[in-house]
Formats: C-alpha cells, structure tokens, sequence
C-alpha cells in the first residue's frame, strides 16, 4: 500500500512538473516593441517620450513605455492578452492636435522571447480648439440710480482648453457685419448666407491683435482683454466690472482712429503699455461696434507667411456691405478661425439670423443685455470629472444661468466653473462648435466674484 501510494505521489508530482514546463512563468517579463504609426500625409512625425499603455485584459494590470525618437516603445509584461493604447497632444496655430490609437488582442506567451513581434499602432489624428472664448460681456449693466444703463465696461475672456501650453501668436480678434442679429441682412440670398459655401466669414470694420507682447497660455490659463474701459468701472457704477488689474490686456490703440473718449478712456495705470493691444481698422468711426444686443464674435490665427499686419495690408481680400463705404470688411478663410460664439437678440424670434457660417459656429445663444448679463461657456461635465487631480474639487449646484427668464439658459452640466477654479480644478469647457450647446446667458459677469 505504501509503495502504491509512494508511486502515485512519483505521478502526480510528475506531472505537475510536466505542465510546469508547459506553462508560462508567471513573473517572467517580455519586452514587446510598439511602433506609433502617424497618419500618411500628416504633418507631425515620430518624437521621443510619448506615453504608449499595455493593458492586460484578464488582470486589468498596466503596464507603460515611452518612445524613444522613432517612435518605439519597449514594454516589459508578463504573458497574458493585450490591449495597447496610445494618446498625444500636440499645438498648431492655436489648434490643439491629438493622436489617439488603439491595438487590441495581443497575446505574449513564453513563445514571445523566440519569436517576438512588433505591434503597430495606427494613430488617428483629430483637432479640438486649443483656445476658446470662454466669456463674452458686453451688453451693459444698469446705472445705480436706475436711469439707464452704462455699456463701456466690455471684455472677453480667451481660456485654454487643451493638455499643451497655447501660443496666442498672430491671433486676431474680429466681428463680423451685419452687426446685428435682428437687421435685414443683404448676405442672404434665397434665405442662405451668400458666402456659406465660400468657406469664409466676413471681419467688419477693423482688427485687434496683441501689441508688443503676446500672451502664452498654459493647460487651464485665461488671459482677459478689456474691449473698451480698461479701468475700475465700479467706482463709477457699482453693477460694472472692475478692469483695471495688471494682468489683463486693453484694447487701446488710439493712432489707429479707434480714439472714443468714451469708448477708450486711458487705460488704469496698473495695466503696463505692452498689454495695449494693436487695432487695424479699415472701416468708420472712432469705436469697434461691436453689437451690444445681439454680440457676434470670432478669433483667428493667420497662417504661416501672413501677419495680422500683411492680411491687413492686403486688399485682395477687402469687401463693402451692402456697397457702404463705411462698412468695409475683410474675408477671413474659415480655416483660419480658431473659434466663435453668435448671440441672438431675446424677443426677436424669426428676425434673428446668423451672420457666423455653419462650420465656424452652427449655433446661437439668446442674449438681453443691459442688465449685466454675460455669455459663459458650459463645462464639459464628462472630461473635467474624469480630471484625477480634481476629485474633491469640483463644485455642484450652479445657480448662475437665467433660467428664471423668458428664454434664459444655464449650464446643463450644474458645474459652477468659477468656484470650481477657485477651490482648484482644472475645467475642461464644452466645445462643439455649436453656441446653443456651448454657452448659457449667465446673470452676473463672472470677473464681479
């Protein structure tokens, strides 16, 4: 009996070491080789220190290389099934461009040492906005004593929105004519703006672009440009906004025309002459009209080879509205628009048409002003939640919209923005191309926290 069960314990050791040797060792590590593949006909090539993941998709364990200046990335894992993933950002022209690639299905077994393979992945390449409008204020607010209203306090806020540091170079800040929303528009021929399938959009009257210094953005900065008052307004009104503070930029070029005393008193003397902003104006009157009812607004990024200064120049490009000399224009390829916001007049209903093309901007946002009132940028719920560092940051309950008038908006993803920033989260804005799903009518101008 115990030679019997001597020569079954023989057996079974015996074969427990033979399937040993058929199995895979599970601390041993395998070096697999990634190749990043880059689109044919993209401009961007292989670089060193790209993030490419190995996921094994029984354990969930993850395991990560970076590329060396071909674009490879050695990956040391145990045998198991594979999903490789890859993601880069990178900048162009204010346009943030990212690479997205995926490789599934990929099985590393001991057999892998003698014959390792290299798996390929085929990069996607996609552009988002790098740089967005993220506030436009310039409807006004009331005076204190209530017998009107005060409008030269204007501003907008240009935000970050990408992964990588943004630079603002040649970006140029432009409205479009008609000016209004609700006036008869003559670009419209047979109910269809006449210049929608010519891939342009028209800048009225003139140019701002940045002065002697230029504004660079890192992941998450704004930088805020006084319109028109680049001084401390709540001294005088106390529903105003305050746009006095060093760090913001001014709109004040008074040798340009651009010369309303109103309009462009001197900036605060906290605001330094190299954040005056530089005008090119080509159309008349001493002020940038930009509408106050029914704002429509845009930004671009001239190309390599072109300057705001040489596009000004150029009067290939030029075009009267309507044949008034006064209403000169200039025609800006869409291509070149780095983003754009379009707000409709509140009661107009039917009468409101848009100005901006579908490609550039498909949608509106209802506006009143006077009140002081702002346009916000919603927040990309979804991407600024799935944010690490931002747990515990983020702050619920936004009551800011106007939702409690005829027309009102708010922001659907019920992320207050400004206390989200103040308490440290980095947001992430929506960014459709599309003002009805990308803005909301806030109550109160966001610079007055």
């Amino acid at each position: 009996m115990r030679k019997l069960l001597s020569m079954l314990l023989c057996g079974v050791c015996l074969v427990a070491l033979l399937c040993s040797c058929t199995k895979d060792d599970p601390y041993k590590t395998y070096d697999v080789s990634v190749q990043l593949v880059y689109p044919a006909g993209s401009e961007f090539t292989p670089v060193e220190g790209v993030t490419v993941n190995a996921r094994n998709v029984t354990t969930d364990m993850l395991y990560t290389g970076t590329t060396d200046a071909s674009g490879i990335a050695t990956i040391a894992v145990v045998a198991g099934i594979y999903e490789f993933t890859s993601t880069e950002t990178r900048a162009k022209n204010g346009t943030a461009v990212m690479f997205n690639g995926l490789k599934t299905g990929i099985t590393v077994t001991k057999e892998w040492k003698n014959n390792p393979q290299t798996v390929s992945i085929e990069l996607v390449e996609t552009e988002a906005k790098q740089i967005i409008i993220k506030e436009v204020y310039v409807g006004g607010c009331p005076k204190n004593d209530g017998s009107g209203s005060f409008a030269n306090d204007k501003y907008i806020v240009l935000y970050n929105n990408s992964e990588v540091d943004a630079d603002l170079t040649n970006l140029c800040f432009a409205i479009p004519i008609q000016y209004n929303s609700y006036a008869t528009n003559v670009d419209y021929v047979d109910g269809v703006l006449s210049y929608e399938s010519e891939h342009k959009v028209p800048a009225g009257h003139g140019l701002w672009t940045w002065g002697t210094e230029t504004p660079k953005l890192k992941p998450g900065e704004q930088v805020v440009v006084a319109m028109t008052g680049a001084i401390n307004n709540t001294l005088t009104y106390n529903y105003s906004v305050d746009l006095s503070k060093s760090d913001y930029y001014a709109m004040y070029d008074p040798e340009s025309g651009y010369n309303n005393a109103a309009m462009y008193p001197t900036p605060s003397e906290n605001i330094a002459t190299a954040h005056y902003l530089k005008a090119y104006r080509y159309g008349a009157g001493s002020g940038w009209t930009i509408s106050v009812a029914s704002p429509s607004f845009f930004i671009f990024i001239t190309p390599e080879g072109v300057t705001p200064q040489s596009f000004f120049e150029d009067t290939s490009n030029e075009n009267l509205y309507n044949n008034l000399a006064a209403m000169k224009r200039k025609w800006v390829p869409s291509d070149w628009v780095v983003d754009a916001v379009e707000g409709f007049k509140i009661g107009e209903g039917a009468k409101n048409k848009k100005r901006l093309i579908t490609e550039v901007d498909a949608g509106s946002i209802a506006f009143i002003n006077t009140k002081g009132y702002t346009i916000y940028r919603n927040v990309n719920k979804e991407a600024t939640e799935a944010i690490a560092g931002n747990t515990g940051k983020i702050v619920y309950g936004y009551s800011g919209g106007t939702t409690d008038i005829e027309e009102g908006t708010t922001d659907p993803s019920g992320i207050d923005a400004e206390a989200s920033i103040q308490n440290g989260a980095h947001i992430i804005f929506m960014d459709t191309n599309n003002s009805t799903n990308d803005y909301h009518l806030r109550k109160e101008a966001a610079l007055r926290k």
